[in-house]
């Protein structure tokens, strides 16, 4: 009697290396094009920093287009996610915006790769978030909870009515965005090192106090 082979098991560390290889080919991307672009992106220096060959990174993601597209979906993702956790909806209306707005200059700090990653993408005007449903979604998510604090506010008589939750959402994250894309020219225009320690400090401040100050009665 003929003993059958047994049904072949899955693979998994040959998965578990897959995953791991994907995750180093994004982490080696999202610094590439952080440094140099989308333009000035070399996916040969993508795969010498990620210990892969470029025909892995052309079977996971078939282009360099498509990498940079999964690299700032990840990007979106990760501060959306991060805005989550703040628990927002469970504070004061006051206490959530000024939360908001802390954690906002706190993530471009802690992420410059994030601001260099959304200046790249606005130097291709957005043709890769325009494909990308999940970036909408989540962001469409995160725009409702600010309009839910605005009602909040308003409904215990904290907020001014009629405030754009799209507005005050450009505004938060302007206020600081700009404060680092143009630490470099600032500096030298206003005779000011704006990424001192004291500076930082009293930018922070300014930021919550301006944002409170459009929405509060």
């Amino acid at each position: 009697m003929s003993v059958q082979p047994s049904d072949p098991q899955p693979s998994r560390p040959r998965i578990r290396d897959a995953e791991a290889t994907k995750g180093r080919i994004l982490d080696a991307a999202k610094k590439e094009f952080a440094r140099n672009g989308l333009e000035g992106a070399r996916v040969d220096a993508i795969a010498l920093e990620a210990n892969a060959n470029k025909r892995m990174i052309y079977h996971y993601f078939e282009s360099k287009e498509k990498l940079f597209q999964t690299v700032l979906e990840n990007a979106y993702f990760d501060i959306r996610e991060s805005e989550k956790k703040l628990e927002l909806d469970s504070l004061d209306p006051r206490e959530a915006l000024e939360r908001l707005v802390r954690f906002t200059w706190n993530y471009y700090i802690q992420n410059p790769e994030f601001i260099s990653l959304v200046n790249s993408e606005n130097l291709a005007q957005a043709r890769h978030l325009k494909t990308s449903e999940p970036v909408k979604i989540v962001s469409r998510r995160f725009v409702g909870l600010v309009d839910t604090i605005l009602k909040r506010g308003v409904a215990e008589g904290i907020f001014r009515s009629g405030i754009d939750p799209v507005q005050l959402n450009i505004t938060i994250a302007a206020v600081s965005y700009y404060y680092f894309t143009n630490q470099y020219t600032g500096s030298i225009i206003f005779e000011r090192d704006l990424m001192s320690e004291s500076a930082q400090a009293e930018r922070i401040c300014f930021n919550i106090d301006t944002i409170l100050r459009i929405v509060c009665l």
